[in-house]
């Protein structure tokens, strides 16, 4: 079927829907929903067999559901109606909430089910509940619903409060006031008003005696003091007094439709209350915890010298890495590759592998082509250690999703294992043109060929993980989320660990790697990737500088790209 999707925004929830209706042959083309009119033009020029709306924020016009129909992604169990669905769940302290695929009609959220899904209720973060569990109930239920929309013989059931099991409401936005922090109260209460606003909107807060929006939440197992209080800062966070704990806050913005988050302790610098100095003993920046409690991490390390194996987690806000967090994960590998054991695990975190550069960072400094540039350089670094690491075996195991820079980072290693769910964007050009480094032009066709590399990175397209196998860009795949897919890659390595043949593997990896070295040194992959990105960053008219902001600043698209939008070019007729 040719399926048109409109929606707000092309977000990991759409991409994960497209990959997998692609995979079962149909055709996908994308419009931002960023008015009533584009909507219409849309479903005119597409001539959909079917819409579906991943992620919509307006109404749909009635010109169009009433010719079309329209399938809605909505975030909420059978009868629960409004915008802010998970985050009443969330500060509800809601176990088992769900996925609904209902017909678009005259009553928002109020049309026909075509299909429901269940999800578990973790203790985490809204955005980071959406990304895992809401994603995977939205694929089964989407899949479910347009399997029954193509058989034709499918009537969608009306919505029915009355119904048995039915217990969805309508439920209003989330006000800011009932959205204040008590800092008297619990860890735990604390965290769940700050789980229930990431990403957006925030938590308004008064920090340092300036009023910021607020993100994050990690509970902090060691530090005490009056509620209120800040007590710490660490690799941009900062750690502020609960009634019987403290709760690390990575992220601030201040209010105003320009702003945008940046790490806490770079939001506060110039607010009139200073920030405590860093307490010692808690992180030795290579990666190796000191502390036996929780804290805030974003790498920690832990080995496993019996069988020889270890595992390097990190872990940044949305995949986006800094030039100072490429700097600690450098020191954090050259230590990891100094120890004794034969197979390194690259963990990235439970939303995000890595997105490459932190584009918010470069927005923020005072030169951004030179920021960008040291940034580029550092994650460079990174990859470059990963690449010449022939004294071991090295797996990379996104659990998340990865773009941009973030995709040669886990091609960088010697076997890729993801979970199904993975989305990659293997390309940098969506970003004004940006041509990208971190070794692409080497790894790449080392996996795929030169043919393919060029279709991946010119076509723009997202990338599912069984196509992604398929084309042998990476090497396995594992249905699972969370713990499950941890406890998958830790059985897997550890049967390469004990595999009789690892010694050879590895000799055969530095054979290979000299090889490549001779034919072309790394470094002139580098050099040739960095001539093309200088002309880019130190041009202050480049188009990159524009998406950066447009990007950073959320600021709306003048219309949908084309490598979204398919039914605007001969790609889909």
């Amino acid at each position: 079927m040719r399926i048109l999707f409109l929606t707000s925004a092309h977000n990991g929830l759409s991409q994960r829907l497209q990959t997998e209706l692609e995979e079962l042959g149909h055709r996908v083309t994308v419009e931002l929903a960023l008015s009533a009119a584009t909507m219409e033009s849309a479903a005119r020029v597409a001539r959909p067999d079917l819409i579906v709306c991943p992620m919509l924020t307006r109404r749909i016009p009635e010109s169009v559901w009433r010719h079309h129909t329209c399938l809605i992604v909505h975030p909420g169990i059978v009868g629960d109606r409004g915008p802010a669905s998970l985050d009443w769940a969330i500060l509800n302290r809601e176990s088992t909430w769900g996925v609904t695929v209902l017909q678009a009609g005259a009553e928002l959220d109020g049309g026909d089910i075509w299909a429901t899904e269940e999800l578990p209720m973790r203790f985490a973060s809204k955005a980071g509940i959406y990304r895992i569990e809401v994603t995977e109930a939205a694929t089964r239920a989407v899949l479910n619903a347009v399997r029954r929309f193509e058989n034709r013989t499918y009537r969608p059931r009306p919505l029915d409060h009355s119904a048995p099991g039915v217990r969805g409401v309508a439920r209003p936005a989330v006000r800011v006031t009932e959205r204040r922090i008590d800092w008297g109260a619990s860890t735990e209460d604390v965290l769940r008003v700050l789980f229930s606003a990431t990403s957006a909107p925030g938590v308004l807060d008064e920090v340092a005696g300036e009023e910021l929006f607020v993100y994050g939440g990690w509970a902090e197992g060691a530090l005490r003091g009056t509620p209120g209080s800040i007590l710490d800062r660490r690799h941009g966070a900062v750690c502020r007094a609960t009634g019987d704990g403290a709760v690390w806050l990575s992220h601030a913005r201040r209010p105003g439709r320009s702003s945008f988050k940046l790490p806490a302790a770079v939001a506060l610098k110039d607010a009139p209350t200073s920030l405590p100095r860093l307490a010692s003993g808690h992180s030795n920046g290579n990666g190796r915890d000191r502390t036996s409690h929780g804290t805030f991490r974003e790498l920690s390390y832990r080995e496993d010298l019996n069988l020889g194996i270890a595992f390097l987690r990190f872990d940044f806000s949305n995949g986006a890495m800094t030039t100072s967090q490429c700097i600690r994960l450098l020191g954090a590998l050259r230590a990891a590759g100094r120890r004794p054991t034969r197979v390194l695990v690259l963990q990235g975190g439970d939303e995000f592998w890595s997105n490459g550069i932190n584009l918010a960072t470069i927005e923020a400094s005072r030169d951004p082509a030179g920021e960008a540039w040291r940034n580029i350089g550092a994650l460079d670094d990174i990859v470059a250690e990963i690449i010449r690491m022939t004294s071991k075996i090295v797996i990379a195991a996104p659990h998340g999703n990865a773009g941009a820079g973030g995709v040669p980072l886990a091609l960088a290693a010697d076997h890729v294992w993801c979970r199904r769910g993975v989305v990659f964007n293997p390309h940098y050009r969506a970003m004004g043109g940006l041509f990208g480094s971190e070794y692409w032009t080497y790894l790449l066709p080392r996996r795929v060929g030169p043919e393919l590399t060029r279709v991946l990175v010119d076509g723009m397209q997202p990338l599912g993980m069984p196509r992604a196998l398929d084309l042998g860009l990476i090497d396995e795949v594992r249905d699972a989320v969370n713990g499950s897919f941890d406890q998958w890659v830790r059985e897997r390595a550890s049967e390469l660990a004990s595999d009789p043949r690892l010694e050879e593997l590895i000799a055969r990896k530095a054979e290979s790697r000299a090889v490549d070295e001779d034919r072309k040194p790394l470094r002139r992959y580098r050099e040739e990737e960095l001539a093309e990105v200088a002309t880019q960053f130190f041009d202050p008219e480049h188009p990159f500088h524009q998406a950066r902001r447009d990007f950073v600043r959320k600021r709306p698209p003048q219309g949908t790209p084309l490598h979204f939008a398919r039914h605007h070019t001969n790609l889909w007729w």
